[in-house]
């Protein structure tokens, strides 16, 4: 008679399982992964956590001792109120905004097939990665006194300010619902219609409650990216209209209020966190939902019931298209008799073309260039490390928490004020043994912080997606960790590396806000010099500025066309 064996001790049990294959994070490739999360960990306490904690000490800390004493008055300030105010509710509209334009242009993009449909997703994405600061000038020459739209009187309201977090933020709904979109099985919307249901009670029933996790996700983005616009909000908003972001950049740079700008940054960091929480949660429920949906169902042709979704299509590609050509056509018009000419651009390989600025705009150039593909290598092999450890199933719950928050605390510097982070470097790396103040390091560092979510957003869920069995059965044939892993994850992983050294290089060319405190007068990069140039009067100035911004878009289109070109699947890199 066969012995019985105890409860959980059969064969493939609980308890044979936990004898037989101990927690990962207890092997030697734990450990392996242990000290792969240790680099990015230093890099992120010494250069987010660092500056971030020193600018907020320097506020609360004036003395050496905690003072609280100018909490409230801070955020009793009518300034501050109206601050908040306009930043939720201006954050706010632009999600409703971004989600009625966004969620047509998803479906058309993503369900329907038709020629040109890869030039229109390139064309929707490239605003996303467009620098804060040329958006801002697109919107100023459309809505200006001589611009297109300039008879509606809208120059100086908040009304371009809210088309441009539209415009910029149009992308993280189209990528992030579109992916989802395209992986659904239309059989359960197709069996509801077979039995009554009308294409409302079919969208409401089945297709929103598939989407939800996608739609959720997006608007928790685009309220995040709206919040910390910088470049937008200072270049549109002048100091009528101002965000916590703003207000924190002139209580630094302007008044020296260290205090209010330290209770302005804390409570940014504590939305932010809460922020972050949430769209983890809605994250993990959107990579389960693509896992659910498995291979994309084949896109298919349009009919007369999508007409109301590509009109919504044709007013989003026509919204995208019209700041954008007004930019172009307005760097074409120079003082001349004929009133057309290249001037604008030949003046900016001239040293002397003007007086506000120590370089010219081609050596501006030349240093973006520079500064933006050492920020990229930095940014990748960081995220490549990160995207690594945070992909790994651990069983403990305990090690799976510390992954989430490892998780989490990568993407905190998505929704800390650039400002916080540029003005804490002056004040904290500028003694031994990290005296960098004046090192020009800190641009390429700066920027590699910014760019750093995104390549892990962009990798971490193509590493997700992909079955432990592989790695399993390498190892099982003799293979070790590493090896194991390169087998199963390298073919997968060769297009997302690429797609987001793209996606970092177009993020870390545009970066303005943290580069703004950094980058030295003699080496400055082509963002911070197109607000130099925007902010000083004169035809001539602006004129450079709008060629600049030409310029320095169509680098970030190229970059994004081959961004796209390389596309990552439905996961997307939001």
């Amino acid at each position: 008679m066969t012995p019985r064996r105890p409860p959980g001790d059969h064969p493939g049990g609980r308890g044979a399982r936990s004898r037989r294959r101990p927690t990962a994070y207890l092997t030697g490739s734990g450990l392996v992964l242990g000290v792969a999360a240790l680099v990015p960990l230093a890099f992120l306490a010494v250069f987010f956590v660092l500056p971030v904690s020193g600018m907020l000490a320097r506020g609360l800390f004036p003395d050496g001792v905690l003072d609280l004493s100018g909490v409230p008055e801070v955020l009793g300030r009518s300034r501050t109120l109206r601050v908040l105010t306009f930043t939720l509710v201006s954050s706010t509209a632009g999600v409703v905004l971004t989600l009625v334009l966004g969620l047509p242009l998803a479906f058309t993009l993503y369900r329907l097939r038709f020629p040109g449909r890869g030039v229109l997703r390139a064309l929707v994405v490239m605003p996303f990665v467009m620098p804060t600061v040329v958006v801002g000038v697109m919107f100023r020459s459309l809505l200006s006194s001589g611009g297109p739209l300039g008879g509606l009187g809208l120059d100086g309201t908040w009304v371009p300010i809210l088309l441009a977090f539209v415009f910029f933020n149009l992308a993280v709904v189209v990528r992030t619902v579109g992916g989802l979109w395209e992986g659904l099985d239309r059989r359960a919307e197709e069996s509801a219609a077979a039995l009554g249901a009308s294409p409302w009670q079919v969208w409401r029933s089945v297709t929103l409650p598939a989407l939800a996790p996608g739609i959720v996700a997006a608007a928790t983005l685009v309220f995040l990216f709206c919040s910390t616009a910088f470049g937008v909000v200072l270049t549109l908003g002048g100091l009528r209209y101002g965000t916590i972001e703003t207000e924190i950049y002139l209580l630094t740079v302007n008044f020296l209020d260290l205090q209010g700008a330290a209770v302005l940054s804390l409570l940014q960091l504590v939305a932010v966190v809460a922020m972050l929480v949430l769209a983890a949660r809605t994250r993990s429920r959107r990579e389960t939902a693509l896992q659910r949906v498995g291979a994309r169902a084949a896109a298919r042709r349009p009919t007369r019931g999508d007409l109301p979704a590509l009109a919504m299509t044709g007013l989003a590609v026509g919204f995208v298209l019209l700041p954008v050509g007004t930019l172009v056509a307005r760097s074409l018009q120079v003082q001349t008799q004929s009133g057309w000419g290249f001037g604008n651009y030949r003046a900016l390989g001239d040293p002397d073309a003007t007086s506000a600025l120590r370089v010219s705009v081609s050596e501006a150039m030349a240093n973006s260039l520079r500064t933006a593909v050492d920020a990229t290598v930095l940014a990748m092999v960081l995220g490549l490390l990160v995207s690594v450890v945070v992909s790994r199933r651990p069983r403990s719950r305990g090690w799976a928490r510390a992954v989430s928050t490892l998780d989490g605390a990568f993407m905190l510097p998505l929704g800390i004020s650039a400002v916080t982070v540029g003005f804490g470097f002056l004040i904290t790396l500028d003694r031994p043994p990290l005296d960098l103040r004046t090192s020009p390091v800190l641009v390429p560092i700066a920027q590699a912080m910014v760019a750093l979510p995104l390549v892990v957003r962009t990798l971490a869920p193509v590493l997700r997606s992909i079955d432990p069995r592989q790695r399993e059965a390498a190892a099982a044939l003799g293979a070790g960790p590493w090896r194991a892993a390169w087998t199963a994850e390298a073919p997968v992983l060769a297009r997302p590396v690429a797609a987001a050294t793209g996606f970092a290089f177009a993020v870390s060319l545009g970066e303005f806000g943290a580069t703004s405190f950094l980058a030295r007068p003699d080496r400055p990069t082509v963002p911070v010099v197109i607000y130099q140039l925007i902010s000083r009067p004169g035809a001539e100035h602006l004129g450079m500025a709008l060629a600049a911004s030409v310029l320095l878009a169509l680098v970030t289109v190229v970059v994004m066309g081959v961004v796209e070109r390389l596309r990552v699947g439905s996961v997307g890199a939001f």
